[in-house]
């Protein structure tokens, strides 16, 4: 079984959480976590047929469950200017 450009192996800690659509071009976001010190760190990967764009570590919560809620506080339009600056 190959591997899909919009799958993750380098990222196994990711997971699918919506994908932004704009004409022609779209893109999968995922939320990568990871625990550590403070708390659990997270940062988001844009993923399209194309390529991959990915922040730094950006959050940093107390628990997992407060990173996603981070996480869903950002609109579509923020999303797309974080993504926009990646490029």
């Amino acid at each position: 079984m190959t591997s899909s450009p919009l799958d993750l192996p380098d990222h196994p800690g990711a997971r699918h959480l919506g994908d932004l659509a704009r004409g022609e071009t779209a893109w999968r976001v995922y939320l990568e976590s990871r625990l550590g010190e403070p708390g659990t760190r997270g940062r988001i990967h844009f993923v399209s047929a194309e390529g991959t764009r990915s922040t730094g570590w950006i959050f940093v919560e107390p628990s997992d469950q407060d990173l996603l809620r981070r996480f869903q506080d950002f609109s579509a339009v923020e999303l797309w200017k974080l993504l926009e600056s990646l490029g």
